[in-house]
Formats: C-alpha cells, structure tokens, sequence
C-alpha cells in the first residue's frame, strides 16, 4: 500500500503485504489498484470484465475508472474500502490458480460478510480431490466447517437443504480416503421406501429395482473417479452401493460409509444403521429434515438424532443452509422462500385456536 503525491491511496499487486482499512471515514474516498500486467488485470477482472461487472452491480454507489493496469475506485467511504479488501483477496485467488468468475466473487462476498476469522483464500482454495480435469473444494465457509468436521470425527452428520453440497463433499472425502489408503472400501447407502418386500414388484433384476434410488451416489462417484474403474471396484467389493435395508446384521470395518437421505430413516433404521460403525471406519449421514417422504405420522430418525447423540465424544453436526447452496442462483431463494413459508405455516397453527374452543369460550362469556 502507498501513498501517491494526490493523495490517493494506492494497493499494489505486487506487494503482497495487505493493510488495515477503516470501515467508516467521512465523504468520499479514492483508491487505485495496480496491476502488474495486463494478464493479471484480465485474471482478477475476468473475462470481458464480467467479474468487474459483478463489483459494481455490488456497490452500485462506486464508480470504477480503468487505465492500462490501473483500477481507479471513487465512492463512499464505508465502500471503498471492502472493494479493496475484495480484491486483495481476489489477487490471492489468482495466484493460486482460481479463474474468477462472478461465482466465485459470490462465495468470497459471502465470506467476507460472515467476518470469520478464517482466510477467505484459504477456504476457497482448501482442494480435497482432483480428477478429470476437476478440482473438488469446498466453496463456502460452513462447507469448509463440514469437510473439517469429516477429518476431525468417526461420525458425522451434515444437514441441510437441496444444493449445499454435504453429499458431493462426503462422497469426494470417501473417495480421498480411498486413494490414499485410510480405508480399504467405500459403502454408499441409501433408504428407499421400496426396499425389501416390495423390490418385488419392480420389474427388472435388481440391480435394475434399486438403481433409480442410487443413481445420485452413482452420478458423484462418476464426477470423481474414472468411470471405466467403477464397475471393476464394485465388482471388487471395494466399491459398495447398496439400500439402508441390506446393512442389517453386518459389522463394516476399515470403509468409509455414507449414509444419504437420511430424513426418510426412522429412528429405528437410524439406530441400525450407526451400530454398523466397525473398527478402521468413518461414517457420515447426510439429509435434509425439511423433505421427509415418510408415510404420516412416521418420525424421522435424522430429526431426533441430534437430541440422542449431543455431548457424545468424535460425533459431529454440521448445519449448512440456504447460503451454502452452490447450484443455480434461484436454487438459494426457492430454499429460503420455502423455509420462510414453513417458519410461517408453523407459526400459525401454533397461534390458532381451533374452532371448538372459540365457541365453547363464546358460549361461557355469554
């Protein structure tokens, strides 16, 4: 950071030293940004300046200048200041390697909003596996939070809407875990209402009957690993995917084990399924409680988990909610619009009073 004879404050990208800005100063405030060539500039500003265009839709109040490899930013005082911090850490994400795109500016916004005491760098370029091409990360704080929690824990559980992420990162971490030989197996499993006698009644073999209840742990595996390999690891038993029901009666030792939907296990099925748990082995459950497909009346067992197993040693719980949706944009806002509607739905049948009993009070008044 220097001081330029106009008075304007100047960060230059070059010196990696970052300074303390003030959060509140009085009237209007300049500060220019220095690139060191234009690739830099066009890395940090995206491309055709679409990343550019992401910070000022942002801070509609700023203006922004560009000339050669300078950003000049002119606007109010409070602002000014978080665009500068924005783009020192955009500066860190480039020279990790990280393309910014208006999504990624979006992630490291909401981080820096979160004020965590966690580098915002460190948690968008905290890589748990690369395959095909693909660098799998976690992409918001509460995400890095619950990859944490996987490696620190035997048992986790990660909760939360659709979209968040908590079983794409729990099948990567298995497949990490895999590779580097922390466990010998990967067993992916699944509750599905039509498991067991009712298998039946679905037509092909079954393979075929369970498949359509699967394919989402199929689908992250094939993200993940080369697909020519899949079939030769479950062939193997290194690989299993399975229905909830087919883990009665066993002990799986030395495997990672994901148990996905959890909200559709009963406490029952719960129950079973974490006294599986054998020596060498890591499980994680993930689901989301606002989606029970239950028949009526049935509890969830991913529900009162938490109330059951709260103060136990090596188990952990990770929330993540509508800010931790990765998927399209509206995905997050359909989330919060519904969980806005429940919050209300529950609010008034807490505050109603049934018919019967405004009656009967009318007919004691009178």
């Amino acid at each position: 950071m220097t001081e330029s004879a106009n008075g304007k404050r100047r960060l230059n990208t070059g010196d990696r030293t970052t300074g303390e800005f003030p959060h509140t100063l009085p009237g209007v405030r300049t500060e220019v940004v220095i690139f060191d060539n234009s690739d830099q500039m066009v890395q940090s500003l995206g491309s055709h300046d679409e990343a550019l265009r992401f910070i000022e839709d942002q801070f509609p109040a700023v203006s922004f200048h560009v000339r050669g490899n300078e950003l000049s930013i002119n606007g109010p005082a409070a602002d000014v200041p978080r665009i500068m911090r924005l783009l020192h850490e955009v500066r860190g994400l480039v020279a990790r390697g990280t393309v910014i795109t208006p999504a990624v500016l979006q992630q490291l916004v909401s981080l820096l909003r979160s004020q965590s005491l966690q580098n915002p760098v460190e948690v968008l370029t905290h890589d748990i596996l690369s395959s095909r091409g693909k660098t799998i990360r976690p992409k918001t704080l509460n995400q890095k939070n619950y990859v944490d929690a996987i490696d620190a824990n035997t048992v986790i559980f990660g909760i939360g809407p659709a979209g968040t992420g908590k079983t794409y990162l729990a099948v990567a971490k298995a497949v990490q875990a895999l590779q580097q030989k922390e466990v010998s197996r990967i067993i992916l499993t699944r509750p599905a209402v039509e498991a067991g006698e009712r298998l039946g009644f679905l037509p092909g073999t079954l393979s075929d009957k369970i498949d359509p209840y699967l394919r989402p742990l199929y689908d992250a595996l094939h993200d993940m690993m080369d697909p020519e390999s899949i079939p030769r690891l479950m062939a193997a038993g290194t690989i299993e995917v399975a229905p909830l029901a087919y883990m009665r009666g066993r002990t799986l030792n030395d495997a990672f084990i994901i148990l996905d939907e959890a909200q559709n296990t009963t406490p029952e099925q719960m129950k079973m399924f974490l006294t599986r748990l054998g020596f060498g082995s890591k499980m994680v459950v993930t689901g989301d409680v606002t989606q029970v497909d239950l028949p009526f009346g049935t509890r969830s067992g991913l529900r009162i988990v938490e109330e059951i197993l709260t103060g136990i040693d090596d188990v952990s719980f990770s929330v993540l909610d509508a800010a931790d949706v990765v998927r399209h944009r509206l995905v997050g806002d359909i989330v919060n619009a519904y969980s806005i509607w429940d919050e209300a739905q529950r609010n008034r049948v807490k505050h109603s009073v049934p018919r019967e009993r405004r009656e009967s009070t009318h007919e004691h008044r009178s």
